[in-house]
């Protein structure tokens, strides 16, 4: 348990606080032809590395971790799918508008979930382990493990897909649980009590009051 507490800190906290925050890059500053493997190790050594100099111990030192990612994680990432992906069929229903309200919540529940729990961070690696499939494939999955002493080894599988303009990750499966489709259930059940607007109300509700989620893994819910 402390173990995935440990890794979900240091990639996906790291890694989601950027994605709720950061500037584009332009198409000259992205490394378009970088292939999957590649990426994803590059991504998260930056995280590790720099949580490993700089531990995140309170606010200014979360505020110095989005300041040092933002301008080389966040491009990589693909949160309006990320949350229609959480969202689940009633995506398909939802306004532009709606769409927008949806993501721009969703990154903060996951910006806070993760950023706090980038205090637990340890001496962490990342292996990576033989890829399955080319990166001629439309979809692609990294495999890897986080290795920590005295601890099992955790799977984890980066989801990337390549639109035209460079592979963008759209989903972290820890252990065989998703990340985004987690949220599923819970979100799925708030839409059918209170609609689309229900959802982002409860959101935006959390967020104000700056609440976080239990940091979803094997055994747990959506939301806890």
């Amino acid at each position: 348990m402390a173990s995935r507490r440990v890794f979900l800190s240091a990639i996906l906290g790291g890694i989601i606080w950027v994605a709720a925050r950061g500037r584009h890059l332009s198409a000259a500053e992205l490394k378009l032809d970088e292939d999957p493997v590649a990426l994803v190790q590059r991504l998260s050594d930056a995280v590790f590395a720099y949580l490993k100099a700089h531990p995140v111990v309170d606010e200014p030192s979360r505020e110095a971790l989005a300041a040092f990612v933002e301008t080389n994680v966040l491009p990589y990432f693909d949160m309006p799918r990320m949350t229609a992906l959480a969202v689940g069929p009633a995506w398909r229903q939802a306004t532009p508008q709606q769409r927008a309200q949806l993501t721009d919540e969703f990154k903060k529940l996951l910006l806070r979930t993760y950023s706090n729990a980038a205090k637990a961070y340890k001496d962490e690696t990342l292996e990576f382990v033989p890829q399955r499939g080319g990166a001629d494939d439309a979809i692609v999955r990294v495999a890897a493990r986080i290795v920590r002493a005295g601890s099992e080894p955790i799977d984890v599988q980066y989801v990337l897909q390549n639109s035209g303009n460079g592979w963008r990750i759209f989903d972290v499966v820890i252990a065989g649980v998703s990340l985004v489709t987690n949220y599923r259930g819970s979100f799925s059940a708030e839409i059918n009590r209170n609609g689309i607007d229900g959802l982002i109300r409860l959101l935006a509700e959390k967020n104000a009051k700056g609440e976080s989620d239990p940091v979803p893994g094997p055994g747990k819910g959506a939301n806890g």
